[in-house]
């Protein structure tokens, strides 16, 4: 399975995962129901976001990925 992984690809997938819930359709729901479709999709978001943000390395079938959550003036070259 190891050597069939594309990691830029499979990065590029979460990319495009993070773009879908920021355009997902709130559905007909409201009250808590609402709120908790809001939190969810936000927590999506931010999952799919920071994985599609990472920098994938595959080594001896170990996938390593780095993710700087630090604010970009603060981040390295």
């Amino acid at each position: 399975m190891a050597d069939d992984l594309d990691v830029d690809a499979m990065l590029a997938r979460f990319k495009e995962r993070a773009a879908a819930v920021k355009k997902r359709n709130l559905p007909p729901v409201a009250g808590e129901e609402r709120t908790r479709f809001i939190e969810q999709a936000k927590t999506d978001f931010m999952d799919y976001a920071i994985i599609a943000d990472a920098q994938g390395h595959l080594a001896d079938g170990i996938l390593t990925l780095t993710v700087d959550l630090r604010p970009e003036d603060e981040r390295g070259s």
